[in-house]
């Protein structure tokens, strides 16, 4: 037996079928918008903009305007006129007591602007 033939390996090729969808990797289908919006985020500031027919909302890290305007769709049955996307940074704390340093974990939140008249009901 020679250590070099001519016979090539056979490979074998799996043909993979997409979905047909062009998205990021990690980012939820539309049977998993639920995971997109995490929270209502309940603050004084978002109180207060409540009133004008602004809602904000901590959102996953990856999630996308269109993301964000897809599951409010789904989950509330409103129309948002307008989404700003605002990164919350990470922040250092030390705990007085022991002396030890940390990072308090950041995020990303929502403004969801929705139309005159539309509310959403928050529980």
């Amino acid at each position: 037996m020679a250590l070099f033939g001519n016979k090539k390996p056979v490979r074998t090729t799996e043909v993979v079928q997409s979905s047909g969808e062009n998205r990021k990797p990690g980012m939820p289908r539309s049977g998993r918008l639920a995971s997109v919006l995490q929270h209502a985020r309940i603050t004084e500031k978002a109180t207060d903009h409540t009133a004008r027919g602004v809602y904000v909302f901590d959102v996953a890290e990856r999630a996308t305007k269109q993301d964000v305007k897809q599951a409010v769709r789904s989950l509330y049955a409103v129309t948002p006129r307008k989404i700003a996307i605002v990164n919350i940074p990470r922040k250092n704390i030390r705990n007085m007591r022991t002396g030890k340093s940390g990072v308090k974990g950041g995020g990303k939140k929502a403004y969801v602007y929705l139309k005159q008249g539309e509310t959403i009901t928050l529980s």
